[in-house]
């Protein structure tokens, strides 16, 4: 029986036919995958004919082709609708494909030719885009230990194959943690919170089959049943197993995992010949070292604490006049920061949440990209790989751009948070491909038969997505290595934090944001308060980012420490950290640095790209007009088409004509002084 991930896809646009995919298939198509890669690799290396940018960089670019459609289908599923059998394979194909990557970038013969070519940059004729492929293609080779030899070239392949292992324990770990904790809720209990959050129990206890309605440590849910619940002690009990996740001892328990990946991190690094881990890691992003990021951190963190400072004694009053004696604790800021806000705003979640349903707030998200870059939006009925997805064409002047996934709702086979990523991602050489894009989200499914509604913040969260599907869509470049978010991760955020701009422009709410019973727009009046709260309880928001992200600067700065545990401690007693607000990301959950390299040493950098995207809507706002064609016609020419053809600080400049200060991000959080 021939397997379905190894042959040519004839279905509409290419498109994985996850009909005919079995779990079983997995592991042979890897194995076969693997072996025609490493075929094509080794051809290219051997190829007797001198090296020519087309022989080695370009074959290269084409290479792989059946192992891309095998891992993008793979992890996509694994991610988004895990089960037994897709964990074990995740455990399986670690090792397995850093292995297969160390055997690339330890191919003697291959890292020669690039190295000839590198050498004769200046000699081989090559465009701009061909000139910065070749130059990201031997950095890669070196910053992955190629020209490494003996001990340290086999010290570097046991140090990234076990890299590899950790970061699918951990994540594993921590889904299992979230995935087997609930709460069940009494009657009365679940009378006393808004509809929207019984529905969203109701659920979430039919998912479980739990026999009643449930909370879960899914954000969707947790974080509103928090942000409602009068009760205290069920406040407390469900913050603390929020909080615990990946440290509750046990197999699950990811400290030691956090704990052995710095230390290997460190290795790696000093392997290189890098003094340490960050400034390996920062050396190719935006900001260049651990100084500079360090710098932007607490420019923004001592205005936030102070903010963050003041609302905390205010809602301290709040729980006095409750009868509780104390301090103010993390399971009691957002339900009295929701009754402040209430109070003062007269702006009721539960009021406004009827408002911002989800087909309503996708279509906005479609209604804008279409006004900016003028794209054409068409539902699809194709087989997925789970009933909920949804999948959309995407079209411009007619012509064919794109595919879009969405995959909005929570469930306990779903990893948890948002992320966005390409299945098959654009280029025109070696051969013409157009983008299959996937946004994934963690929104409270209704109960059967009810709208899905959003909070403020799924929202917000809705259109960070797509504003990097955007990024993935728009793409225009011939080499599929820079295309569409293969760009520096601190610039990586900027078109995704910029959209959420859109979400905020009142016509846009006037047209979308429609009651769910009635149909009828947000009233003038509520729209004036959500715009007038947008910067409410800013000050606990930044708290909670920048302290992870300072966290995950000082893990990677130096020696790696002993007890991450302790240093997380510690770096959070020398800043301050006000005892009523959380990390966002304890370190046992901190899938972001944890999981696998891509935010480590770079969780700053939402941070970072929010200063160039306060200041690149700022563009739009000097024209009077947020939808301005030629604004957003500059915009798609210079930073969303253009992927890493170029360096990210050329992008911007290209775009904005200078770089950004702090400032317009401090004024958009509502901290400047």
């Amino acid at each position: 029986m021939t397997n379905p991930l190894l042959q040519d896809w004839t279905t509409p646009f290419q498109i994985a036919p996850f009909a005919e995919i079995s779990d079983d298939d997995f592991a042979p198509a890897l194995e076969e995958a693997l072996a025609a890669h490493l075929a094509e690799i080794d051809a290219i290396a051997q190829n007797p004919v001198a090296p020519t940018f087309e022989n080695t960089i370009e074959a290269m670019e084409g290479a792989g082709e059946m192992l891309g459609n095998v891992l993008s289908v793979f992890y996509t599923i694994a991610g988004a609708d895990s089960n037994p059998k897709r964990q074990e394979l995740q455990r399986d194909f670690s090792p397995k494909l850093s292995a297969h990557s160390s055997a690339i970038n330890g191919n003697a013969a291959l890292f020669a030719r690039v190295e000839t070519l590198w050498a004769a940059r200046d000699t081989l004729d090559l465009n701009e885009e061909q000139a910065r492929v070749l130059m990201l293609t031997h950095r890669g080779f070196v910053r992955a230990g190629a020209a490494l030899t003996g001990d340290n070239d086999a010290t570097m392949t046991k140090v990234k194959s076990r890299l590899a292992v950790l970061g699918t324990e951990f994540v594993q770990n921590l889904l299992k943690d979230e995935s087997d904790w609930v709460m069940p809720l009494s009657e009365e209990a679940l009378a006393e919170l808004p509809e929207f959050v019984q529905d969203a129990a109701q659920a979430a206890g039919t998912d479980k089959d739990a026999g009643g309605p449930v909370v879960t440590l899914s954000r969707s849910l947790i974080v509103p049943f928090l942000q409602f619940s009068p009760r205290r002690d069920l406040r407390e009990k469900a913050y603390n197993a929020w909080a615990a996740r990946g440290a509750n001892g046990g197999e699950t328990d990811n400290r030691g995992i956090a704990g052995e990946t710095l230390k290997l991190r460190e290795t790696r690094a000093k392997l290189l010949g890098y003094p340490d881990f960050a400034h390996y890691k920062l050396e190719t992003e935006m900001a260049g070292t651990p100084d500079a990021v360090r710098d932007l951190l607490m420019q923004v963190w001592e205005p936030a604490k102070a903010q963050a400072n003041k609302d905390a004694a205010i809602l301290e009053n709040l729980l006095h006049k409750d009868g509780f004696e104390g301090p103010l604790e993390p399971w009691d800021w957002r339900y009295y920061s929701e009754a402040r806000r209430k109070a003062e705003h007269d702006l009721d979640e539960a009021i406004l949440k009827p408002y911002l349903q989800l087909e309503r707030m996708i279509d906005a998200s479609f209604s804008c990209a279409s006004r900016l870059f003028g794209l054409e939006f068409k539902e699809l009925d194709l087989p997925l790989y789970h009933e909920d997805c949804r999948v959309w064409e995407v079209t411009k002047k007619g012509e064919h751009i794109a595919l879009f996934i969405g995959d909005y709702f929570a469930r306990g086979s779903k990893r948890s948070g948002a992320w966005c990523s390409a299945m098959r991602a654009q280029a025109r050489k070696p051969k013409r491909q157009t983008p299959i894009v996937i946004n994934v989200c963690n929104f409270a499914k209704p109960s059967a038969g009810k709208p899905a509604l959003l909070s403020y913040d799924d929202a917000r969260t809705l259109f960070h997505e797509f504003g990097h599907a955007l990024h993935q869509m728009l793409s225009d470049v011939e080499y599929e290595s820079v295309s569409g978010t293969s760009v520096a991760r601190d610039f990586v955020e900027l078109p995704s934090q910029l959209y959420e701009h859109w979400l905020e422009v009142p016509e846009v709410l006037s047209e979308f944001a429609t009651h769910a019973d009635t149909g009828e727009p947000m009233p003038q009046e509520l729209l004036d308060k959500v715009l007038g709260a947008a910067t409410y309880d800013m000050g606990f928001a930044t708290v909670e980012y920048v302290a992870s992200a300072l966290v995950d600067l000082a893990f990677h700065v130096g020696d790696a420490p002993a007890d991450p545990m302790q240093k997380q401690a510690q770096v959070l007693e020398s800043i301050g950290m006000p005892h009523a607000i959380g990390m966002r990301h304890a370190t046992p959950q901190f899938a972001h640095v944890f999981a696998g390299d891509g935010y480590s040493s770079g969780y700053y950098s939402y941070m970072w790209s929010e200063v160039m995207d306060a200041d690149a809507f700022e563009a739009f706002e000097e024209i009077g007009d947020p939808f301005d064609t030629q604004t957003a016609k500059r915009l798609a020419d210079t930073v969303l088409s253009s992927g890493g053809s170029k360096d990210a600080k050329e992008l911007y400049l290209a775009f904005r004509g200078r770089m950004p200060g702090v400032d317009a991000l401090l004024k958009g959080r509502g901290l400047a002084a």
